[in-house]
């Protein structure tokens, strides 16, 4: 194994198994060491370390071997990370690697294997005003081959089919409809799983916060690992990093808050009621923690958004330019797993 691979795993909680595509888990046997035939990195529940800003750093090819839990269904993750001078190609099958689907979930869809490739500049620049989220755009990837995509479909429409009793519905909204659900704000959580993620309606199995993976709350002496990257290029790090200020290791702080007061209405374009976090809408940024608008700072010299506890959870906003494979109309891929 390479030196960047070492750094890059620090445990691997599950190192044994065999590797499984799709299968019923009744159907298998045996009691030997995961193989590698196909000479990639196992990285099942792997918990990651390395912090280069440089997508290039991470290039390898991964495997892993997971669990549909609720579907009792074998899936074969598979990552391969190739780079140029300049950029950092990332050609995915969507399939975590982590088991997902567990019992505090209720996707809408099953999980499906999907072949994508993304784009990852290695010099990405800060502009000089940050471009908003997009519900047509994945906002990362990350290194375990995992789409983030924050925005949801749904917001405030009472007269809609299909609102429930608080004027909500699921589906169907864009950002100009304003007071967009946060999924991990209502108590549903749009039926995601413990990972904070669930699956759209082609199956793709997709963050909204916090992975529950990669990473840990025992991070290093610098704190958490890169566990992926921003459509803009920036890389994105787990929740701890070392305060310069203090010289401690602790949890990067969002600079959004909660609106005081109510919202207006109810009537049929405001939900009215306390300012709880159900919408986007419900914050504000304050600048009073250690992070910007987008949910990133610069530390030593480089820029990176943080997973956070609280909204936006990773990102909202990209300092930079959104490549444009991150486009939810791009063609799936075909990957070759001859290597």
């Amino acid at each position: 194994m390479k030196k960047s691979n070492i750094r890059l795993l620090l445990i691997l909680l599950t190192g044994s198994g065999f590797l499984y595509s799709c299968t019923s888990a009744e159907d298998t046997t045996g009691d030997t060491e995961t193989p590698d035939t196909n000479g990639a990195v196992d990285i099942t529940n792997a918990i990651f370390t390395e912090q280069s800003a440089d997508c290039a750093s991470y290039a390898e090819t991964y495997s892993s071997s997971v669990l549909d839990i609720q579907e009792n269904i074998n899936f074969e993750g598979a990552v391969t990370i190739s780079t140029t001078d300049t950029q950092c190609n990332l050609t995915v099958n969507s399939i975590p690697n982590h088991n997902f689907n567990d019992e505090s979930a209720n996707f809408a869809t099953n999980v499906s294997e999907l072949n994508r490739l993304f784009t990852v500049s290695r010099s990405p620049t800060i502009n000089a005003e940050s471009t908003a989220l997009n519900q047509r755009y994945y906002d990362a990837i990350m290194l375990n081959g995992i789409v983030v995509d924050i925005l949801s479909a749904g917001c405030y429409k009472p007269n809609e089919n299909g609102a429930d009793q608080d004027g909500n519905v699921a589906i169907g909204c864009t950002l100009n409809d304003g007071w967009l659900l946060d999924p991990l704000g209502v108590e549903s959580r749009f039926g995601a799983d413990s990972h904070n993620a669930h699956t759209q309606p082609d199956g793709t199995y997709h963050y909204h916060g916090n992975p529950v993976a990669m990473f840990d709350d025992n991070p290093g002496a610098s704190g958490s690992p890169v566990i992926g990257f921003a459509s803009d290029g920036f890389p994105i790090y787990g929740s701890y990093f070392l305060d310069p200020e203090t010289n401690t290791v602790r949890k990067a702080i969002s600079g959004y808050e909660l609106k005081p007061g109510d919202r207006p209405g109810p009537d049929d374009n405001d939900p009215g009621g306390a300012y709880d976090g159900t919408y986007i809408d419900d914050y504000e940024f304050n600048a009073t923690g250690d992070l910007d608008a987008c949910n990133g700072m610069i530390l030593n010299g480089q820029y990176g958004y943080y997973v956070t506890d609280t909204y936006p959870w990773m990102l909202a906003c990209h300092v930079g330019t959104p490549d444009e494979s991150f486009s939810k109309g791009q063609p799936k891929v075909i990957m070759d797993h001859s290597h």
